[in-house]
């Protein structure tokens, strides 16, 4: 039986290869030769989730919380700094320090065992809570080898730097079961999570039962209707005529809205639940948005809407303020009253038991529309089919209320989880993109005891990883720069001359002014004049902006000057 040690191997020799086809052949060859429960474990694993999909955030574990483990457990806290500097990553770093022991134990973990430690981890809840979380942890590097905590450590802080990105891996699934990589990816759509991909793709003719057209209603009926779909993501687009371009004039356009994005299941029974964009539940923290989802009455539905803070005259709070009440468990009520919920929805996928994502958006409009007159739901404001003219007005009216800009839609287009859909584009009136935070400097001056430069990077959809494009210290109060120094450094992988390499886990909107090429940053561009605008924490790294994105939003800016002249 493969062992935890096996999984290393794997991932060692994933490090070493440089191949695609060969990733996915390793790594779909490795999942078959694993029983059903251990390659449902092992692709996540693999990927760098200790738990299920929408469970990370019960783990809270940070790299610093590790380090200062092994540290302890070799008495090695000193050495830190030398011993980041040599390793090619925090996992390594990890590995360094444990072969310091007088004795490397005998690597006797099992895939399965490990899962239910990391299980047992999460669940840990109460009193001293994180205190039992570090002794459970401590438990676990004291039996592991050096080579196996190597992997534990990359598993626990999500960052395992192999190239296994998600979708490769959704390709060495189709390899697992021989299937096709279609198949695999509309079934991942559906379940978000690839241990459950795993075991549906294993357990015969589920796959084709969930993946069917046929499967619509079967799956809003079943209890998988409460694990929640990826939320469909949208292109950028330059202004309204470019929308047009793309989409042709059979489009609509709506209010884009500056708040947090959910997905609520309203169960025929009047259960709810409510996940964030994240796919955390945070159902109990927003009792408010319950009720008036509750008026539905006896339907199922899947709703994907937005979440914004309102003050006593109905004006939107700012975005931070709304943040506040997302996750929070405690003085529930007493949150509600200093900060009021409205909530808007803006599309249906799924509607009396039936998948509704199939259907066009046209579709899905009339039912939004109906469930706006029989339920009394907000839905945004749009208008449909509009000419250029009149979308024009509408986007500079949007952008004159206070909205970011406005959202544009193909009257065609389906619903794809997880995916950037041709059919959306999001058209804003300040140039912004979502980037995430891969390192810090050391401040001085005023900024003395914080880290405040951020590295700013781009998500690398072809390595897996993220390409430094720029770093700002401007945009964030003091009091931020306090608190996000906190943060960083439970982040922390290493630090050099005065700079802290973290992992890649905060998401910030970035403004600037334009973008140039630049042989200084891994990207081969630079912001100009970059500031942040707030901070993302209702996304993940994987839906930070792509470098692909930042060289449309550079391609445009190129030819609009141009245009400007004609």
């Amino acid at each position: 039986m493969p062992s935890f040690y096996d999984f290393a191997i794997v991932c060692q020799s994933l490090s070493q290869t440089q191949s695609r086809l060969q990733m996915a052949e390793t790594v779909g060859t490795f999942l078959a030769k694993l029983d059903l429960d251990e390659a449902e474990i092992a692709a996540r694993f693999i990927v760098g989730r200790a738990v299920e999909q929408g469970e990370e955030k019960r783990i809270q574990m940070s790299g610093r919380a590790i380090w200062k483990i092994v540290a302890e457990m070799t008495d090695s806290a000193d050495q830190g700094e030398d011993i980041f500097a040599a390793a090619e990553d925090f996992g390594e770093a990890v590995e360094m320090t444990l072969k310091l022991r007088a004795a490397d134990p005998e690597p006797t973990l099992t895939i399965r065992e490990l899962n239910e430690k990391f299980v047992a981890i999460a669940a840990i809840e109460g009193r001293h809570a994180r205190n039992r979380k570090l002794d459970a942890l401590r438990e676990l590097f004291a039996r592991a080898s050096a080579s196996e905590a190597r992997y534990i450590a990359k598993i626990l802080i999500g960052e395992m730097r192999h190239g296994m990105s998600e979708g490769l891996m959704l390709e060495a699934i189709a390899r697992m079961g021989a299937r096709p990589v279609s198949e695999v990816r509309r079934i991942h759509m559906l379940e978000a999570d690839l241990g459950r991909v795993v075991r549906i793709i294993r357990s015969p003719g589920a796959g084709k039962t969930v993946a069917g057209e046929s499967s619509a209603g079967a799956l809003a009926h079943s209890t998988r209707a409460v694990k929640p779909l990826k939320p469909m993501l949208a292109f950028p687009a330059a202004d309204v005529a470019d929308a047009f371009a793309v989409l042709g004039p059979d489009l609509s356009l709506e209010h884009k809205l500056d708040g947090a994005r959910v997905q609520i299941h309203h169960l025929a029974d009047g259960r709810v639940r409510i996940f964030s964009r994240r796919l955390n539940e945070i159902t109990g923290s927003i009792p408010d948005v319950v009720e008036t989802v509750n008026r539905i009455g006896a339907r199922h539905a899947i709703l994907d809407g937005e979440v914004i803070g309102v003050d006593a005259s109905g004006r939107p709070a700012a975005f931070q303020d709304l943040m506040r009440r997302f996750g929070r468990t405690r003085d529930v009520e007493k949150a509600r009253a200093e900060q009021a919920l409205k909530l808007y929805v803006f599309d249906v996928l799924a509607l009396d038991g039936a998948l509704t994502i199939d259907r066009p958006w046209a579709d899905r409009i009339s039912a939004l529309e109906e469930l706006k007159s029989s339920a009394g739901l907000e839905i945004v404001e749009r208008v449909i089919r509009p000419d250029l003219a009149a979308a024009e007005k509408f986007y500079a009216d949007a952008v004159a209320a206070g909205y970011e800009g406005v959202m544009a839609k193909s009257l065609a287009s389906a619903y794809t989880p997880g995916a950037r859909g041709r059919g959306w584009l999001k058209i804003k009136h300040t140039h912004t993109l979502d980037l995430v935070i891969v390192a810090a400097e050391w401040g001085y001056g005023r900024r003395h005891g914080w880290l405040s430069n951020y590295h700013l990077a781009a998500r690398d959809q072809h390595s897996a990883g993220f390409a430094v494009l720029g770093k700002t210290f401007k945009g964030l109060s003091d009091e931020q720069f306090r608190a996000m120094t906190e943060r960083l450094l439970a982040l922390k992988t290493a630090e050099s001359h005065g700079v802290v390499s973290v992992r890649p886990e905060v998401v910030v909107e970035v403004a600037y002014n334009d973008i140039q090429r630049s042989p200084n940053y891994d990207a081969g561009m630079a912001l100009r004049f970059a500031r942040i605008v707030r901070i993302r924490d209702d996304k993940t790294p994987e839906q930070a902006d792509s470098i692909d994105a930042v060289i449309a939003d550079y391609e445009r800016q190129m030819i609009r000057p141009l245009a400007d002249k004609v």
